[in-house]
């Protein structure tokens, strides 16, 4: 699962997941660590993969780790939500629910049975820059699920029996997760409202209006414009050397003819100075919340070396009961139960920071507020120290030496990566890259985003609260 805590982004950031998909090892926004964890070294190498193309232009990368007899399959396109054509919103996460409904070789609902039967697990997950599909099976289960992934990405067979079904199982699904969930509701608007133009302001699963018209016809245009193996990547994580996946990746993988794939062309934000403000009130809203959004460069278009040092700053306000922000709001002021500050830089295009706060008993949202933007403030104004920034660097390289023990995370963190435009190098020189931000550096980024003028504040409140 995506971190949990003062970390964790809010929901609205997250990968759309078809159920509860295994969450994103994310080091960008590494949590705190157990207080026995050994010391790292800033050097090169978090995961050490192995990796190669093949001849139709899929990318294999491999992440070995022989603990235990199991392997982590994923595949990677590098299409999401945010590459749909205008009023066609939800159609990439369809079009996910809709690659389980088979081929000629795989009935129907079958492919997750055969995991299943084979004693793994399957899942899919949808992001505004990325899609993916995983399996996690016992090693010697890996060729069957290569073939079986293989087979539907060239040949999927749509119906219209099965898609328009699966058209209302997406429409409840936005009932139940978004409609029904008043924190939900509010993310979704205050996205819409920080992107007013790009598509980020667009929800991953659609809007209403939108899914309910979408058809057979434009999953198919999708998933033939942009399904294709030169549009994809492999990452495979557990027991298997390359001597192994090789053959295996050729065989299946690279028998598909490559296809032209479209550029990724995406309309910029145009130039906005206002504040803006969200209010949503529920009488469903047990606890009350505020959370602020600014805009923030992503790894792809961090012209001014941002991203690292926003990282660090994201641990010291967040990183944990002792970080700054929930030190100050919840531990000494006690006018919160929970605060947190939260940044990814991981996407396509521009990327967001947000923090956010709940107040407790008897705290009215203006004070919360007040407090908040006061934090804020002395932030921007005083910055951090050199202590704060040796302290959360250690504390996100310690995480780094722990990530490789997962499983999962070294294919989650390498696909997404590589979806969104980073390099395995990259990814490996992380360590260093976050080692050598200064103080400085951080204060000078914390200036630059924070000290927008065009945030969003987003307050969900209680139907009877009548306070803003």
């Amino acid at each position: 699962m995506l971190p949990n805590g003062p970390t964790a982004p809010p929901p609205w950031k997250r990968p759309w997941r078809r159920l509860a998909a295994a969450g994103v090892l994310a080091l960008a926004l590494a949590g705190a660590i157990p207080a026995a964890a050994p010391a790292f070294a800033a050097e090169k190498g978090v995961f050490f993969p192995e990796t190669f193309t093949l001849s139709n232009g899929m990318q294999v990368v491999l992440v070995t780790n022989q603990r235990v007899p199991v392997v982590t399959h994923m595949v990677w396109y590098k299409v999401g939500a945010a590459d749909e054509p205008r009023g066609v919103s939800g159609i990439a996460h369809f079009l996910e629910h809709l690659m389980f409904k088979g081929t000629e070789e795989v009935p129907p609902g079958a492919f997750s049975r055969i995991v299943a039967k084979n004693g793994g697990r399957d899942n899919a997950f949808t992001s505004w820059d990325y899609t993916a599909y995983f399996q996690n099976v016992a090693r010697d289960r890996l060729e069957l699920v290569m073939k079986m992934e293989a087979d539907r990405m060239s040949n999927l067979r749509l119906t219209d029996q099965v898609v328009y079904p699966e058209r209302d199982v997406i429409i409840e699904e936005r009932r139940q997760r978004i409609e029904n969930e008043p924190a939900d509701r509010i993310g979704e608007q205050v996205n819409a409202t920080l992107y007013v133009h790009h598509p980020y302001g667009t929800p991953i699963i659609g809007w209403p209006q939108e899914m309910a018209t979408l058809t057979r016809e434009e999953a198919e245009t999708f998933y033939k414009s942009w399904y294709a193996p030169n549009n994809a990547v492999l990452v495979v994580s557990g027991d298997v050397t390359a001597e192994e996946l090789k053959p295996l990746a050729e065989k299946y993988y690279g028998s598909i003819a490559a296809r032209p794939v479209p550029e990724r062309v995406r309309v910029q934000e145009p130039p906005i100075s206002a504040a803006r403000r969200v209010i949503l009130r529920d009488d469903e809203v047990r606890q009350p919340s505020i959370r602020r959004n600014w805009l923030a460069p992503s790894y792809r278009t961090d012209k001014e070396g941002y991203a690292y040092p926003l990282q660090v700053l994201s641990e010291i306000m967040s990183g944990g009961p002792t970080s700054r922000l929930y030190r100050s709001l919840v531990v000494e002021q006690r006018i919160a139960t929970s605060a947190w500050l939260g940044y990814s830089p991981s996407s396509w295009d521009m990327t967001s920071l947000a923090a956010g706060a709940s107040p407790a008993p008897g705290v009215t949202m203006e004070k919360l507020e007040a407090a908040l933007e006061a934090d804020i403030r002395t932030l921007v104004e005083k910055g951090v120290t050199e202590e704060e920034v040796a302290t959360a660097k250690k504390r996100m390289l310690a995480e780094a030496a722990y990530a490789r023990d997962s499983l999962t995370g070294p294919a989650q963190t390498l696909g997404a990566a590589i979806a969104t435009g980073q390099s395995i190098d990259d990814v490996e020189n992380w360590p260093v890259r976050i080692d050598a931000v200064t103080a400085d550096q951080v204060n000078a980024a914390a200036r630059a985003v924070l000290g927008q003028t065009n945030h969003v504040t987003g307050l969900l409140l209680p139907l009877q609260d009548k306070g803003s």
